[in-house]
């Protein structure tokens, strides 16, 4: 068994793990965005259709779904170290095997291996962020490791333009694949649940464990938490629907704003990437101030609950602006309000990973972004087919921007609503008949 690296600084561990998890969400949005940015380029040399397009990343999509109700449960029982291991493992693998694919049922097959590998990342990140982390760190954190989705999402057009026009567009796809087995390496050297890391000081342990000193880690032979369980409460419900009505807006900036700015502000492959930056570059901001803005609010002596609230609103208004996306040619508009409702987006996202912690205990966190992810991720698949399928027959953005739009304001409300005050709730962690 591998000895974890020796980390000497106290109260400092914690953002090494931080990182660890950066590291995987970046590599985790590479290989997913990167049939975004090669879909111009793969549809024309495979004859791809819109519609086609859309049954992939559906596929994807309804994968990621089924992944989700699947590693919330097991990451929960097993813990982060062998079950973010496994998943990275199984979503690199199905990455490099993209470059075997030759027609959309091949892509599609290879797809839904990537969503069910793919899955567990935010769940295992999530919870490793409320066992390593008190309250009132914990939307930083997140904010941290949730922005490697955005850095991922500038490093990707880089490496997979240079890669296609150096080589060609299945390199590209094994190149990337293989940057997660270089993660599995480290996560092997850092990675412990804080009660089990032989180099954490009981000065840090006792700092991270400050708001919850008498909850446990979750041991390998506990039950893991039933779904019915969450079920009982009216914040699981108000978190499922925001996911469902907003997820799919992130994934249609991956999958689509490459092919949107390609075809209707005619940029070639180079001239892509670019633009593409600056809108994710933007979105790591806006996600990394997202959640300090809330930690700050909290640490200044704000309850939890009106911090994130009023950071959510904050982040719903960041989105308001591409309603009017269809009404510019200016490239350089298109850009700031793409940029600013991506950061929206990401700011809204740390802090509603963030508030399933304020909510749920540590032993039902992963659970609870499994099932979230899922209605999250059904929304997305429902979302890329009629995209697929507007596109098709409309060749408009217009109804797909002006939705969009709407979608975080429409969350706040929801939250405001059905979770009067975000705070923890009392939930009976032994099995139910």
């Amino acid at each position: 068994m591998m000895t974890p690296i020796n980390f000497k600084t106290k109260n400092n561990f914690r953002w090494i793990i931080v990182l660890l998890l950066f590291f995987a969400t970046a590599i985790n949005y590479i290989d997913r965005q990167i049939i975004g940015i090669l879909k111009p380029f793969i549809a024309t040399d495979l004859n791809w259709s819109e519609e086609d397009y859309g049954y992939i990343i559906t596929a994807f999509q309804i994968s990621y779904a089924i992944g989700l109700l699947l590693t919330g449960p097991f990451l929960d029982k097993f813990g982060t170290r062998i079950g973010y291991l496994s998943a990275v493992a199984l979503w690199s693998i199905a990455g490099i095997a993209h470059a075997m694919a030759s027609s959309v049922l091949g892509f599609a097959f290879f797809r839904s291996i990537l969503g069910l590998g793919e899955a567990a990342s935010f769940p295992a990140a999530v919870k490793s962020v409320a066992g390593w982390f008190p309250k009132r760190e914990r939307a930083l954190a997140t904010g941290l490791f949730n922005s490697g989705s955005t850095i991922g999402a500038i490093i990707a057009p880089i490496i997979v333009t240079s890669v296609t026009l150096l080589l060609n567009w299945k390199w590209a796809f094994i190149i990337t694949g293989l940057l997660g087995f270089l993660w599995i390496l480290l996560w092997l050297l850092v990675y412990r649940s804080p009660s089990e890391h032989p180099k954490l000081s009981a000065e840090e342990l006792q700092y991270i464990n400050q708001d919850d000193e008498t909850e446990k880690d979750l041991a390998p032979e506990q039950p893991s938490i039933k779904w019915k369980q969450l079920l009982q409460f009216r914040s699981t419900y108000a978190i499922c629907i925001t996911r469902f009505i907003s997820d799919w807006v992130w994934w249609f900036f991956l999958f689509w704003i490459p092919d949107y700015l390609s075809k209707l502000m005619h940029l070639d492959m180079k001239a892509l990437v670019l633009p593409l930056i600056i809108i994710y570059a933007v979105s790591s901001i806006g996600g990394i101030s997202g959640g300090w803005l809330s930690s700050f609010l909290i640490k200044s002596g704000i309850t939890v609950d009106k911090a994130r609230k009023v950071t959510i609103l904050i982040c719903a208004i960041l989105v308001l602006p591409i309603m009017a996306l269809s009404f510019t040619t200016n490239i350089w508009i298109i850009i700031f309000f793409l940029s600013l409702a991506a950061a929206g987006h990401q700011g809204w996202a740390a802090n509603i990973f963030t508030v399933i912690s304020d909510i749920y205990p540590k032993t039902a966190v992963a659970s609870m972004m499994g099932l979230s992810g899922f209605f999250g991720a059904i929304g997305g698949a429902l979302s890329a087919s009629f995209v697929g399928f507007l596109l098709e027959t409309t060749n408009s953005y217009t109804i797909i921007f002006l939705v969009a739009s709407l979608m975080y304001i429409a969350n706040w409300i929801i939250i405001k609503v059905m979770i009067p005050t975000i705070a923890p709730i009392n939930l009976d962690l032994k099995p139910t008949n």
